[in-house]
């Protein structure tokens, strides 16, 4: 009797709105050959570290960062 209560209830949890959240950007990718790469480091220490005694190199991650990550804050000026 109840379990079709309950399949509603789960199944409406399943498609319940859920709330935004942002990717974190990497900027420092770790390239180990042509097609062999990894974009998780925030610094270019952190990547250095990584492919030490492997081999590699660290460039910078090709991909743009999310909409508003680097933009720069507009301070608006009163000069009167």
């Amino acid at each position: 009797m109840w379990k079709p209560a309950i399949l509603a209830v789960v199944i409406a949890a399943a498609f319940a709105p859920r709330g935004a959240h942002a990717e974190t950007y990497y900027p420092w990718c770790a390239w180990y050959d042509e097609w062999t790469y990894e974009c998780g480091f925030t610094t270019r220490q952190q990547c250095l570290a990584t492919i030490s005694g492997v081999g590699g190199l660290c460039k910078p991650n090709p991909y743009p960062a999310p909409f508003g990550e680097n933009r720069r804050q507009r301070r608006w000026r009163n000069d009167y």
